[in-house]
């Protein structure tokens, strides 16, 4: 996704299940996943539908960011990364603000795994102006936090930057210098911590819809993205 490799590439699938293979989720009745898929929350903070930690909830999910970094396999250069938990409220403001960080004019990737479970299909769309494209995506809320199969990365190919809202909901800056993200996020209560562990760090679950997934191909049609490249 964008000009930078996933860091983060879990296998989903339209419906609940796990994205580690075999484990927890596999043993459970269908009443308890349910119970387990209907808790939101986790002391202060709140869940999006789209995924939910391990049943023995051996990552409880909180708010807050650390710094990680790419290292690109083939020339061994890095990219510095800040990787963010973000509470349901203020999810997408917070995604706005972060990309009110890059250029006027940006690039899109629209991320899904729908339609399979071992790979993504990325879609793109170029230069796109960023009120235009917050507009859009404002409409389409509900299918970029709640589902499970959608994931969506907005470029700055000048500034060789990129944040990312991925499939677990999760927010991602990638490129250098950080500074501006880092401050974008503490201004909106998500703070440093470098003991913080992310949901993916653990067995997870996705979960999505067929009303999810028309959603998708709606908003697939707003952006006007395809997958030339």
């Amino acid at each position: 996704m964008g000009f930078l490799k996933r860091i983060l590439r879990p296998s989903t699938t339209e419906h609940p299940s796990t994205s580690t293979g075999p484990g927890s989720f596999e043993r459970l009745s269908d009443e308890e996943l349910q119970v387990h898929m209907g808790i939101k929350t986790y002391g202060s903070f709140e869940l999006t539908d789209a995924i939910r930690p391990s049943y023995d909830v051996r990552i409880p999910p909180r708010q807050g960011f650390r710094y990680d970094k790419y290292v690109d396999e083939t020339s061994g250069a890095t990219t510095p990364v800040i990787m963010a938990a973000v509470t349901k409220s203020i999810l997408m403001d917070t995604f706005f603000s972060l990309i009110d960080q890059l250029d006027n004019v940006v690039d899109v990737v629209l991320e899904t795994s729908h339609h399979c479970r071992s790979h993504h299909e990325d879609l793109y769309r170029d230069h796109i102006d960023v009120p235009v494209l917050k507009s859009i995506l404002l409409e389409f809320e509900d299918v970029l936090t709640d589902d499970g199969c959608t994931g969506i990365a907005v470029i700055s190919p000048s500034r060789q930057q990129e944040i990312q809202l991925d499939e677990h909901k999760l927010l991602i800056a990638y490129g250098s210098p950080l500074t501006g993200f880092r401050e974008t996020l503490i201004a909106g209560d998500v703070f440093p911590d470098n003991k913080i562990r992310f949901v993916t760090e653990a067995e997870h679950v996705h979960s999505s819809s067929e009303r999810m997934r028309e959603r998708f191909e709606q908003l697939k049609t707003r952006l006007g993205v395809d997958t030339a490249r």
